[in-house]
C-alpha cells in the first residue's frame, strides 16, 4: 500500500523533490525504487543506545553498512541519496561527525542530523551545528521532535549555525508531541532572520486548515502563526493602542499571512472596543453611553464566557436608551 500511494504522488509530476523514507537496507532501497521516487533518505542509528539496544552491532558496522549502502543507492540510479543519523542528539559528536563525513564520501549529498527524542535545547544544538558544519561541507538537515516544546526554537539555531534544510511537517504533525511546524519555521525565519526559504506564508493558514481537516486533528485556536485567536483582540489597553497604531502591539504584520486583526469584545473590553463596535454597527455614542454598554458587556462576557452578537449589542444599546425600571433581583 506504501508503494502504491508513493507510485500515485510520483505521477502527479509535481514540482518538488519527493524523497523515500528507507532504513538502511537493501530490502527497503529495493522497495523504494520499485515507486519511482528519485531520492533516497537512509537512516541508521548513530548512538551507542540504539546501535547496541536496537541493533546489536557495533560503530565500526554502522560505518562499514553506510558507504555501502549509499554506494549501493547511487549505483541502482537514485540521483539524491540522503543519509539520516538516527538519534544524533545522543550521540558521541565525533562519530556523528565521522559518519557524516563517510556518507558524503560514499556520495551522499545530505546529512539529516535527527533530534530523534527530543531532548535538544537551542544552545546545545548550535553549538553541536556547529562542530558539524566545520567536520564536514556536505549538506546538513535539522530534524527536530517537539517534546519539550523546542523544535522550532532548536531548528531556527541549527540553521544559525550552519545547517542548510530544516524537516517540517504542517501542523507539527509527526510522531509523539510532533516535529518542527512547517508555519513556525517558515515565518520565524522570514521574520526573525529575514531568510525566504521558498514558502509563500500568505498561503500557511489554507494549507493549515487543508491538512487539520484531512489528518482529523484540528489546529487549536491560540496555535502560533495559524490559529484562529492568534490575532485576535480583547484587551482594553491592546485594541486602544492598536487603533491608534497596529505597530504598538502588532510583532508579526497578520498581512504577511493573508490575515487581519480581529477585535473582540469582552471582560477585559475598554471603552475604545465598544465605541469601535457600535461605530461599525452605525452608532455614535455618547460617553455616558458608552460606559453604561462597557458594563453590560462586561456582564454578559462573564455570564456566557463569549463575545456578543451584533444584534446582542444592538439590544444592549436599546437597554441603555431605556433604562426599565428598577425591580430587584434583575439587571436595570
Amino acid at each position: 500500500e506504501e508503494q502504491d500511494d508513493m507510485r500515485a504522488i510520483v505521477g502527479l509530476g509535481l514540482q518538488t523533490t519527493l524523497v523515500a523514507w528507507c532504513r538502511m537496507s537493501r530490502k527497503d532501497l529495493d522497495a523504494a525504487l520499485a515507486t519511482g521516487v528519485r531520492a533516497v533518505n537512509l537512516s541508521t542509528p548513530v548512538s551507542d543506545t540504539q546501535i547496541q539496544l536496537k541493533l546489536g552491532r557495533d560503530r565500526r558496522w554502522v560505518l562499514a553498512n553506510v558507504a555501502q549502502m549509499v554506494a549501493m543507492a547511487r549505483d541502482a540510479g537514485f540521483d539524491d541519496v540522503r543519509v539520516g543519523g538516527e538519534d544524533a542528539s545522543r550521540a558521541d559528536q565525533d562519530f556523528v561527525a565521522e559518519v557524516a563525513c563517510t556518507a558524503a564520501a560514499a556520495g551522499a549529498r545530505r546529512f539529516r542530523y535527527a533530534d530523534t527524542v527530543g531532548l535538544l535545547e537551542p544552545f546545545g544544538t548550535f553549538e553541536r551545528i556547529s562542530r558539524l558544519r566545520a567536520a564536514t561541507a556536505i549538506e546538513l538537515e535539522i530534524h527536530a521532535h517537539d517534546d519539550l516544546g523546542l523544535a522550532t526554537a532548536n531548528s531556527l539555531a541549527a540553521v544559525r549555525a550552519g545547517a542548510d534544510f530544516v524537516s517540517t511537517t504542517v501542523n507539527g504533525l509527526g510522531e509523539r508531541a510532533g516535529n518542527a511546524p512547517l508555519e513556525e519555521v517558515a515565518t520565524a525565519l522570514s521574520v526573525l532572520h529575514g531568510r525566504d526559504c521558498g514558502v509563500r506564508l500568505a498561503q500557511l493558514p489554507a494549507i493549515s486548515q487543508l491538512v487539520a481537516e484531512a489528518s482529523g486533528r484540528p489546529v487549536p485556536v491560540g496555535k502560533s502563526v495559524v490559529g484562529d485567536a492568534v490575532f485576535t483582540h480583547e484587551s482594553g489597553i491592546h485594541v486602544d493602542g492598536l487603533l491608534k497604531d497596529p505597530r504598538t502591539y502588532q510583532g508579526l504584520d497578520p498581512a504577511r499571512l493573508g490575515r487581519h486583526h480581529r477585535l473582540v469584545l469582552g471582560k477585559h473590553s475598554g471603552t475604545a472596543s465598544v465605541r469601535r463596535a457600535y461605530a461599525e454597527l452605525g452608532l455614535r455614542l455618547a460617553e455616558d453611553e458608552v460606559q453604561r454598554l462597557l458594563g453590560r458587556i462586561r456582564v454578559h462576557a462573564g455570564s456566557t464566557k463569549r463575545a456578543p452578537t451584533a444584534d446582542e449589542l444592538l439590544g444592549f444599546w436599546h437597554e441603555t436608551r431605556a433604562p426599565r425600571p428598577y425591580v430587584a433581583g434583575t439587571l436595570n
